[in-house]
This record gives structure tokens, sequence and C-alpha cells, in this order.
């Protein structure tokens, strides 16, 4: 097979599936359809070629994160093992510092759900970027694990957790923002908030 190192090339000579690329010096198939720009990780789409950091995507999705949430008890909000970053469970965090709390199924309906479980979303971005440095370190989501308080008789738990589930498949794309979940009901959730989401990444070394 011919090979060739990229170090420092622009593209090879059709567009790959939805990937990103470590920045390091490679040495891989010339057919291999994947772009690679130095300093900087790739987001590669089919049908199209664009070099995208993951704070301009959330730009031009108009989300802004809330301020990284600090511990309150006993626990790091994340914690490095390996080349795995696993989070503490995360609550919607308002960008005011406010939470966003009530109960799926009496005080707040399903929408109401998805919205928390979106924010949540963005409060667990917040504590990667600044724990990480850089959101462009994280090689794919590996596993949320996602609980809603709810009323005994609500069953739709993973529709709700589909807001951050979908907020991190828009940001990061399919290949990497698509892991393994769960979604659960709860009886109650600290200081009543609607979500507590936690989750487990894989991080460029």
């Amino acid at each position: 097979m011919r090979t060739a190192s990229l170090r420092g090339s622009r593209h090879c000579q059709r567009p790959g599936d939805l990937g990103i690329v470590d920045r390091s010096h490679l040495l891989i198939p010339l057919h291999c359809g994947i772009q690679v720009l130095q300093k900087e990780f790739i987001r590669v789409t089919r049908g199209s070629r664009q070099a995208v950091s993951i704070e301009k995507r959330l730009e031009e999705l108009g989300l802004v994160l809330p301020p990284a949430p600090k511990a309150v008890g006993v626990y790091r909000p994340s914690v490095m093992v390996g080349n795995l970053c696993m989070t503490s469970g995360h609550v919607p965090l308002n960008t005011d510092g406010s939470m966003i709390t009530g109960c799926v199924g009496s005080e707040l309906d399903q929408q109401g759900g998805y919205e928390a479980a979106k924010q949540t979303g963005l409060t667990l971005l917040a504590t990667l970027q600044r724990d990480l440095g850089n959101l462009d370190r994280i090689k794919r989501v590996v596993k949320l694990f996602g609980m809603v308080w709810c009323t005994s008789d609500f069953t739709q738990h993973p529709a709700v957790i589909n807001g951050c589930s979908e907020l991190f498949r828009d940001v990061f794309g399919e290949e990497i923002g698509v892991g393994a979940r769960s979604a659960v009901g709860m009886s109650s959730l600290p200081l009543g908030v609607t979500v507590e989401i936690e989750g487990v990444f894989e991080i460029h070394e």
C-alpha cells in the first residue's frame, strides 16, 4: 500500500466520513480522503471540508455556555484517568447562575424537561472547557448517564435526555457526539433540579 506523510498537508483526494483527525505527524494511505490542518483539529463532513473549532461551532448554533460550576461538596467536577475525562453529575445551570427546577409530569412538561437537559449539556461543556482548556481536545463522547426528576407515571425519560444528546450531536457531529447512554427517572434530585447528567469523554492526548 502506498502511504504518505501528511504533516502540514491540506487534504487528500476526496472527503471522507465525519471524523476528527489528530494534529500529530500521521502516516496514512493516499486514498484516505482525510484532511489535516496543522495546529488544529479538522471536522470532515461527507461532501464538504471545513475546519471549525468547537467554540466557533457553538457560536454558529447561537449557544452560550453558562459559568462553569464549582464543586460544592467533597468531589471534583471532572477527573482525568488515562485519556478519559469523567464528570460528576451536572445540573441545568443558566447563564445568570440560576438553575432549572421542577418535576417533569407535574410542574414541567416533557419539552420543559428536554430544555433542562439541553442546558445541562451546556453546563457540562462549560466544565470541560475550563478543565481541559479547549473543547477541541474532546475526541468523542463515550457515555452519558441522565437522571430526570419526574412523576411515577412519566415514562419518556429518553425523550427528555435527548436534549443533551442532540446538543452534543449538533456540536461535535454524529460520529463523535453520539455515545452510549442511560436515561432514568428519579423521585427527586438535589436542590429540586429537573435533570442531572454525568458523562465520560475520550480526550486527544
